[in-house]
């Protein structure tokens, strides 16, 4: 049985940092496309950023250079470092796994999803 747990979220000031984890069990994230998606209330859910099996890296527009995907294929690991956090970034925040990353952004095509966990940036 496939179960991915993230941890991590908090409340935090503008401008600071958060960093996400993604524990995953019953999948080898070193064999799958791993990605992390957010919704904030009231929208639909949005791809954050995403890693392959061969490391290969993808940032949303709206992340790029604040955030950074990683993975430890030992622990079986996925994280989202934050940085400059905006209260724009306000959202739950999950992480998925699928066979490939073809297609990364398309939500409809990760087989796995985790719980979500919130993420609140006051300003």
């Amino acid at each position: 049985q496939v179960q991915l747990v993230e941890s991590g979220g908090d409340s935090v000031q503008s401008g600071g940092s958060l960093t996400l984890s993604c524990t995953a069990s019953g999948v080898r994230i070193s064999d799958y496309c791993t990605g992390w998606f957010r919704q904030a209330e009231g929208k639909e859910r949005e791809a954050v950023a995403s890693i392959d099996s061969g490391h290969e890296i993808s940032y949303a527009d709206s992340v790029k250079g604040r955030f950074t995907i990683s993975k430890d294929n030992t622990k079986n690991i996925l994280y989202l470092q934050m940085n400059g956090l905006q209260p724009e970034d306000t959202a739950m925040y999950y992480c998925a796994s699928k066979t490939n990353c073809m297609g990364w952004p398309d939500e409809l095509r990760y087989s796995y999803w985790g719980q979500g966990i919130q993420v609140t940036v006051s300003s």
